[in-house]
């Protein structure tokens, strides 16, 4: 029987970052268990992409990946322009809105506001990264099959019947999470009423380093700058009825009708791939740990993408929970002391998924369609915002991942 430190079910962008943080931090003795291994990139972009935050590339920089992206596709954005398509409110951020504070945080200067990366890209390079640890250990043939919690350990078996030990088994295993349901770990949701469709489009005008994103009244459609100065990833959020509407026209029509929803801003834009959608739903699990069993990234917490802030928030827990474990351990032995400091980590983790939660659905009820005062009201609030200095700051700040209480892995280590 193999005996392991951690189990990570989940080899996504979250899981395979707790791998190797925790060999970074701990040299802990890891398994990844996932039959979805990695597949190559096809010359056309793929539809899902993360939009990367400051404090996500430097987690990705001090485990060593980020070279690894680079020298694949990724596309730095400068700008980000916001607007309200039923008022005249607008957002216009800015690098240089922050340069200036740059010897002030966590980070090192910025000449960007963040990377817009397809989903493969990031996989690909953590997973190039952990095979050629040879204190990870892949199991990719066979799923795990059930998991049972010992008073010093946890067994987890495979289809086949074989089992491994582990002191502790993280689930990051994504929204619907299988490691949830077995644990019966209880999660609040709420349905947003939106579907969002994804696609890959061309823009007459190029994308100008900006993310792009209108709110219409019904729903926000951002624009995200891919590595191909004319091409543009969209993310358009909307009612189940319209993402089926959408789906259902032709190239042809589906091009025109995004085109005038953009108000032109990038030319006439074309669709480039086929068009995907998935429904959208807030989750957020009543507890992060239960036993010797935790929850992080979308396993624990699910919110609206239109910040763009889903995929941060799962690597914060990564590497949360690696400076938890390991900053309690002195080494691989005594990973159950360290369990009992996972109380703190589930606070730390959920106050910060709680915030988020609540913060998009705060800015999703201020744009859903309202009368002309509280229409006019908004304009004049996102007007007021982008004309005073310090609130513009304090927002760009939390979108870079500026936070007081980062990971160490998440901080500036030059």
């Amino acid at each position: 029987m193999q005996k392991f430190d951690v189990l990570i079910v989940g080899a996504g962008m979250v899981g395979l970052t707790l791998a190797l943080a925790l060999r970074k931090q701990g040299q802990l003795n890891v398994a990844i268990a996932d039959i979805n291994e990695t597949s190559e990139l096809s010359e056309q972009p793929e539809a899902r992409v993360s939009a990367i935050n400051a404090a996500s590339e430097q987690i990705f920089i001090n485990l060593g990946v980020w070279p690894l992206m680079q020298s694949q596709r990724l596309q730095v954005y400068q700008h980000m322009h916001v607007w309200d398509k039923a008022g005249y409110g607008k957002l216009d951020f800015d690098v240089n809105d922050v340069s200036s504070q740059a010897s002030h945080n966590s980070f090192s200067s910025e000449q960007h506001l963040g990377h817009i990366i397809e989903n493969n890209v990031i996989r690909n390079a953590l997973w190039e990264k952990a095979q050629s640890d040879n204190g990870i250990t892949f199991f990719t043939d066979e799923a795990v099959s059930s998991i049972g919690v010992g008073n010093t350990e946890v067994f987890a078996s495979f289809s086949s019947g074989v089992p491994i030990t582990a002191k502790l088994v993280v689930g990051a295993d994504g929204a619907n999470s299988w490691v949830r349901q077995q644990m019966n770990m209880p999660i609040a949701f709420r349905d947003y009423d939106h579907h969002a469709l994804v696609a890959t489009v061309k823009c007459e005008q190029g994308h100008q380093n900006t993310a792009w994103q209108v709110f219409l009244p019904t729903g926000p459609l951002a624009l995200l700058p891919l590595f191909e100065e004319n091409l543009c990833s969209i993310v358009w959020s909307t009612s189940p009825d319209d993402a089926k509407r959408l789906k259902a026209l032709s190239n042809e029509d589906f091009s025109k009708e995004l085109s005038a929803a953009s108000d032109g801003k990038v030319g006439n834009i074309t669709l480039e791939s086929e068009r995907f959608t998935y429904p959208l739903m807030m989750r957020l699990a009543h507890d992060f740990v239960k036993e010797k069993v935790v929850l992080i990234g979308d396993a624990a917490h699910t919110i609206h993408p239109l910040a763009g802030q889903g995929v941060n928030l799962g690597l914060l827990d990564a590497v949360a929970l690696s400076q938890t474990l390991c900053g309690e351990c002195d080494s691989a032995t005594n990973v159950n002391d360290s369990v009992k400091a996972l109380k703190a980590f589930a606070r730390w983790r959920k106050s910060e998924a709680t915030e988020m939660v609540v913060a998009m659905e705060a800015i999703k009820q201020v744009f859903t369609p309202q009368h002309e005062v509280p229409k006019f009201l908004r304009g004049i609030g996102m007007s007021l915002i982008n004309h005073f200095s310090p609130a513009k700051k304090l927002l760009i700040q939390q979108a870079l991942g500026h936070k007081s209480n980062l990971p160490d892995l998440a901080k500036n280590r030059a």
